[in-house]
């Protein structure tokens, strides 16, 4: 099972606290999956919503392949994910009642399949992205001390 990341969203593991994370295949027109397979994406302040019981993923940008010809796509229009409809019950009861986000953090291939990596999270207050970097700090720093003191 080989898997090659294509595009993270590093920002999302900042701003969010992911509590569920799902796979998700992407349906994908042509000229887009010869531009994924460039790493042509963009998946930084997109987002997912759920409409009419579907996933669709938004403001993730695709860049147009060069050899496309007359058949280009839209750089940011909305893409259809693909999960089971338990998933998607699941996910539309955690972001329903307890107001979290369905936020894109990877896409990859998986046995020659895009595959994209959601996580349904709780948007993250100035706070507490201070106290995580404190914390981060404070490992760091007697991760030190004990390296120095052997």
């Amino acid at each position: 099972m080989s898997e090659s990341t294509i595009a993270q969203n590093r920002r999302a593991r900042h701003d969010y606290e992911i509590l569920a994370r799902y796979e998700a295949g992407i349906m994908l027109t042509g000229s887009e999956i010869k531009a994924v397979r460039e790493h042509k994406v963009q998946l930084q302040g997109s987002y997912a919503r759920i409409k009419n019981g579907e996933v669709w993923l938004q403001e993730a940008h695709i860049a147009p392949y060069a050899n496309a010809g007359y058949s280009s796509h839209d750089p940011s229009r909305d893409r259809k994910l693909l999960l089971h409809k338990k998933e998607i019950a699941r996910i539309n009861e955690m972001v329903g009642a307890q107001g979290l986000t369905i936020v894109p953090l990877a896409m990859y291939f998986k046995r020659g399949k895009a595959k994209l990596e959601i996580g349904v999270g709780r948007g993250l207050k100035r706070y507490d992205k201070r106290e995580k970097i404190a914390e981060r700090d404070v490992a760091r720093d007697i991760a030190r001390a004990v390296r120095n003191r052997t």
